[in-house]
Order: C-alpha cells, then structure tokens, then sequence
C-alpha cells in the first residue's frame, strides 16, 4: 500500500499494489503494521457496503459528533464514484476546505478520513458499490451532515445530482457562527 497525504491534515489517499498472474490479482487492502506508520492505532469495529444504483447520486456529507466521531477509511469496489470529504475540526488550518478523489473498482483506491471530517459521494457510473470501515460504531444522536450543496464549501459536483435522500435534502445550511466540532470531546 501507498499511502499519499492530502492536502487536509491526516487524510490519506492509499493507492493498494496489487500482484496479477494468469488467475487474476491480489491485494492487501489493511495490514496493522502500515497503518502504524501514519499514526492509525484504533481498530476497526464496523464494516459497512453501500449500494446506489443512479448515475448522479448523491450520499452525504455525513459526519459523527464527539464523543462518537469516527475515522473511515473508503472504497469502491465496483463503478466510480467522486469521493468528498470537508474538514470541520474547530481550529483547523484547513477549517471549511474540501478534498475530493475519484475512487473506482478499477483505480483501487482508498480514502482514509481522519475524526472531524464529513464524507459524501456523487455515483460516477450506475451500480456503484462501496466499503467503509469504521472505528467507531453508528450513534444514531450523534450524526451530523452538511448540505451536498453548502454554499461555504462550494464542491463542484460534476453531474447533474440524480438521486438524493429526503434525510440529506433537509439538512440546514450552515452559518458563519459555525465553529465546527471540537473533537477534545472524543
């Protein structure tokens, strides 16, 4: 695995090497001992897979207040998707400021999202299925979101939303009194 830091602090891009012959290819998609190196000591308590079937779909930004704030790590294991997170830690250098990537069943890419930042992703292709490990478990009281179209982070979506959640067309858009979270609560 390679792991390549984003321009939001603790945020990894993990390129995975894969090894091919006549049968096909394998991966390492998680060894302890690599993770180590980037400080990741918290283990794993959640494995989630998400199905979307429109092209143009949108899933997020969606995030876990303290003290049930989570790092994730993502990836797509069949189509593409354009992978979003925003960095909403109180005090921040890169307070507000979004990363995005293109993770695809091809590319074999990971997004490793570090506690303090919401995620989201718009479906590149139909069919799109992805895995998020967690390190901490779904609290339903503690979620949080941003709006997909939050004027304060002006992510540039490149199709024309398709599919969006009731849940996530209702979130209210932010103000500037927002600080972001505090994760010294965590």
């Amino acid at each position: 695995m390679i792991f390549e830091e984003t321009p939001l602090k603790n945020s990894y891009v993990i390129s995975l090497q894969s090894f091919s012959d006549n049968r096909g290819w394998f991966t390492r998609t998680f060894c302890k001992k690599d993770f180590e190196k980037i400080g990741h000591s918290e283990e794993w308590v959640q494995l989630n897979h998400s199905f979307t079937v429109t092209k143009g779909a949108i899933r997020g930004m969606h995030f876990q207040y303290p003290p049930h704030s989570e790092i994730k790590m993502v990836r797509c294991i069949a189509g593409a998707v354009l992978d979003v997170i925003v960095d909403i830690r109180k005090g921040s250098p890169t307070f507000l400021q979004h990363f995005s990537i293109e993770l695809s069943a091809i590319n074999k890419k990971m997004l490793y999202i570090p506690k303090g930042f919401a995620h989201g992703f718009q479906t590149l292709s139909a069919n799109c299925e992805l895995i998020y490990h967690h390190t901490m478990y779904y609290e339903k009281n503690s979620e949080g979101a941003l709006r997909y179209d939050e004027p304060l982070l002006n992510i540039k979506w490149p199709l024309e939303p398709t599919d969006i959640s009731e849940r996530d067309l209702n979130h209210q858009y932010l103000t500037r009194s927002f600080e972001g979270i505090d994760l010294i609560l965590s």
